[in-house]
């Protein structure tokens, strides 16, 4: 039994999430990250927010500054934490939004949920950013292993429950019948 290209949704799907996700990084790589005011702009603010939150608690707080910009935030007493581009969660949004957008989907339901999801994706990362600056201060010497594991199983998993949110919630029910009716068929 041969079943189309266009009747396969699983198959359009990571075609399509791949190809969208292969423009973003382009554009990402070549155009943004080329020119980092974007970049340091965007580390700034979540440094700037996560300074806030920190101070709010009762920390005094310190930051570097780096071509003008802040890159490093910290509790007094602790070296910190250097926010680099990488850290900022422009490629978590694309990721995100990617797996949403190429998903099938009410469309009126694709423009309230991925903006929702990439600000819970940002708020998730400033909380990242202020625990990694707490840790850097209470236990340096586990600092590297939060950042590496801890941290990127929980903001991935969190990206997985978003998805599947959507998939489970917000996703074609229609799409998905007429694809699992024509395997069957």
């Amino acid at each position: 039994m041969r079943v189309s290209f266009k009747q396969n949704a699983f198959a359009r799907f990571v075609v399509l999430a791949s190809l969208i996700y292969f423009v973003l990084y382009l554009i990402y790589q070549f155009i943004v990250k080329k020119y980092t005011f974007y970049d340091q702009k965007f580390i700034g603010s979540i440094i700037s927010t996560a300074e806030y939150f920190i101070k709010l608690v009762g920390y005094k707080t310190f930051t570097v500054l780096q071509d003008r910009d802040y890159q490093v935030i910290g509790i007094d007493g602790s070296n910190g934490v250097w926010v680099g581009s990488n850290c900022n969660a422009i490629t978590l949004f694309s990721l995100f939004s990617v797996f949403v957008f190429a998903y099938p989907g009410h469309q009126k339901s694709k423009l309230w949920f991925i903006p929702l999801g990439i600000l819970l994706i940002h708020i998730l990362n400033i909380i990242r950013v202020i625990a990694l600056v707490i840790i850097a201060y209470y236990s340096p010497y586990s600092l590297s292993f939060n950042h590496t594991y801890t941290f990127t199983f929980i903001v991935y998993a969190f990206i997985f429950l978003l998805w599947m949110i959507w998939v489970n919630k917000y996703a074609s029910k229609t799409n998905l019948k007429q694809t699992t009716n024509a395997h069957e068929n």
